[in-house]
This record gives C-alpha cells, sequence and structure tokens, in this order.
C-alpha cells in the first residue's frame, strides 16, 4: 500500500505541497540566518511528496517553541491553510479521505515543525 499510496498522493496533491514547502525552504535560505529554517523545509518537503509509511513524532523544548512561534508567523499559517484546503477537496469523495487525512497531517506539521521528527 505505501508505494501505491505515495505513487497516487504524488499525482493527486503531493506534487502541488512539495513544492510549496520547497519554494519556503528557498525563501527562507535567502538569508544567513534562515539557512536552518530553511534546510528543516527540505525535509518536510520530502516527507510532503512521499507521506505514507512515515510516523511524525512531536516535541522538543524552549528553543523549538520559539522558533515555532517564528515560523507560524512569517510562514506557517499559509502552509497549514493550503494543506487544509486541498485535505478538505480530497475528502468529498470516500476514495480521497486516505489522501486528505494525509494532507491535515501536514497541516498539523505546517503549524510546528520544529522539534518534530520523522519516523
Amino acid at each position: 500500500m505505501g508505494c501505491l499510496g505515495n505513487l497516487l498522493w504524488f499525482i493527486f496533491g503531493g506534487a502541488i505541497s512539495g513544492l510549496s514547502w520547497c519554494l519556503a525552504g528557498v525563501l527562507w535560505c535567502i538569508s544567513i540566518v534562515g539557512i536552518p529554517v530553511g534546510l528543516q523545509c527540505f525535509k518536510f518537503a520530502s516527507l510532503s511528496f512521499f507521506p505514507f509509511g512515515k510516523e511524525v513524532r512531536y516535541g522538543g523544548g524552549a528553543g523549538s517553541f520559539l522558533l515555532n512561534i517564528l515560523w507560524l508567523i512569517l510562514s506557517g499559517l499559509p502552509l497549514a491553510l493550503e494543506h487544509v484546503v486541498i485535505g478538505a477537496v480530497l475528502c468529498i469523495t470516500i476514495i480521497g479521505i486516505p489522501f486528505g487525512l494525509q494532507q491535515f497531517k501536514l497541516a498539523k506539521l505546517a503549524l510546528m515543525p520544529f522539534g518534530s521528527e520523522v519516523y
């Protein structure tokens, strides 16, 4: 299921989601201070391209919390809104529900990306 799910995911929304994360990463990498944030965006772009078979665990400390607040203000809300809209459209059909749930998982990740790990 993982390979077929990832292939269908990439065709029906994963490419757009992954490219959005890549764009955010490129914009963050413009400044030297934003390079660590941009690199994190590229990690999550790979998750956004192929999410099936992967799990996200949230954690972190005070540094992650402060960086998540800065991220939320500058980039997190547009990415989360994109994932929620695509997820809602995918959940219209029964076949699209697993793909919509993956979009909602990525929306949560777009709100709190720092301190989380992908397994």
